[in-house]
């Protein structure tokens, strides 16, 4: 007499970013917690008004009274971390109403927290950086770094970090309760067609941008007067400017990694990592990073009546900026893109 064993039905295969539901979890309940607290003790709550570089100066935040931010977050994020704490569970098809109902808030909180209350500050500070870190030792850009690195701007870092974990936990929990086959545009061969154009479009803009600041350090006007040039050239701002022109050309080369063969295996050149693959993460976090950073900074700028009415002049300065949406999804699909053709 013979025993058939029966398997269980296969599970999806799970992954390093399953961690993300757990983390996001965990990272919005103590974030939750800090805001009930804020609440009770009436201290504590950065962005708004209480954010001396871009309360009521910039951001949209500036338009969520002091008084109603702290309960507000509070609720929103442990309503969140809830939510996070049912992404993981074992897979299998949720009900259509549940499945639409925590697809909407994680998207909505993902949304807000890695796009909304970054703004503005956490690019410029991604720009910045190389020049703090290397002119520190030598006492350039002179800056106090204690009013830079602020209490606010922590807690906008902190804001990406957590959108960025609660946007992973929700795209694996989706794969892996999926029914059904994927789509065919996330195949890989497809995936490789059109993100090769989102990848050119992604390198383009960025070298716009690069160019105005470049031409301010020529001594070219492009977007102001003669005077403001000689102004900033006599301060030393223009090579801020030029500094984050060149941050833009690296980018732009590095996003045109994502649909080159280098950007799979090192390069011979690269001593200790010549010909090794590249692991897939390196290349999709930081491009998903920069992606929100730039639409975070745009919201930002489209916020701004100033900005609008340099567009409508048609400032040559302002333009390449006016394309910064542009280049935010265009980032981010090259990135997605890459990820769906590595993953196979």
């Amino acid at each position: 007499m013979t025993t058939t064993t029966v398997s269980p039905p296969p599970r999806a295969a799970r992954t390093r970013l399953d961690l993300a539901a757990p983390l996001a979890a965990a990272w919005l309940g103590g974030w939750g917690v800090l805001a009930l607290l804020s609440t009770l003790t009436g201290a504590g709550y950065p962005f708004g008004a209480n954010d001396p570089h871009g309360g009521d100066a910039a951001g949209l935040l500036r338009h969520v009274p002091v008084s109603v931010g702290p309960p507000l977050f509070a609720a929103v994020l442990l309503i969140a971390a809830v939510a996070a704490l049912a992404m993981t569970g074992a897979a299998g098809p949720p009900s259509r109403p549940l499945r639409v109902l925590l697809t909407g808030y994680a998207a909505a909180v993902a949304l807000v927290l890695a796009v909304v209350i970054p703004g503005m500050r956490v690019l410029a500070l991604l720009g910045y950086a190389p020049m703090l870190i290397i002119g520190a030792p030598f006492g350039w850009p002179p800056v106090d770094y204690a009013e830079v690195f602020t209490w606010p701007l922590f807690a906008r870092l902190a804001a990406l970090a957590g959108g960025m974990l609660l946007a992973g936990a929700l795209l694996s929990w989706r794969r892996r309760t999926a029914e059904g086959p994927p789509p065919g545009w996330t195949a890989p061969a497809s995936a490789a067609r059109w993100g090769r154009w989102a990848a050119w479009t992604a390198a383009v803009i960025p070298v716009l941008y690069a160019v105005t600041r470049f031409a301010w350090l020529a001594g070219v006007p492009l977007g102001m007067s003669r005077e403001t040039l000689t102004e900033m050239r006599a301060d030393g701002a223009v090579w801020a400017g030029a500094g984050l022109g060149a941050f833009g050309v690296v980018g732009a080369v590095l996003t045109l990694g994502l649909v080159a063969r280098w950007g799979e295996r090192f390069p011979r050149w690269l001593p200790g990592l010549a010909g090794r693959r590249v692991p897939v993460l390196l290349a999709v976090i930081p491009a998903g990073l920069v992606a929100l950073a730039v639409l975070a900074a745009s919201l930002d700028l489209l916020a701004a009546p100033e900005f609008l009415d340099l567009i409508r002049e048609g400032n040559s300065a302002a333009l390449p900026m006016a394309l910064w949406p542009v280049w935010a999804v265009a980032l981010a699909a090259a990135a997605y893109a890459y990820q769906l053709r590595r993953r196979g």
